[in-house]
């Protein structure tokens, strides 16, 4: 899994629920993206988007949806 943040280090805007899951966080790289950035499994636009709207954006290994996991992490919490 992939962390991409706004702001370096800044996690304050990601769901305490996801936060609390991710376990050891390690830097990986800085990169300054733009509309004609490639990235290889992410679409750039989305990226850009949940980065303004949000703060950050997850790239999952999986084919897993955000949501999905959401929906899992709150079935867990209520057991």
């Amino acid at each position: 899994m992939y962390i991409y943040l706004a702001e370096e280090d800044d996690f304050e805007n990601m769901p305490k629920e996801i936060y609390n899951t991710l376990g050891i966080i390690e830097f990986s790289m800085e990169l300054e993206i733009t509309p004609e950035t490639k990235l290889a499994k992410e679409d750039t636009a989305t990226v850009l988007s949940n980065l303004k709207e949000h703060g950050f954006h997850l790239q999952l290994a999986s084919d897993e949806s955000v949501e999905a996991i959401m929906a899992r992490i709150a079935a867990n919490k209520n057991k």
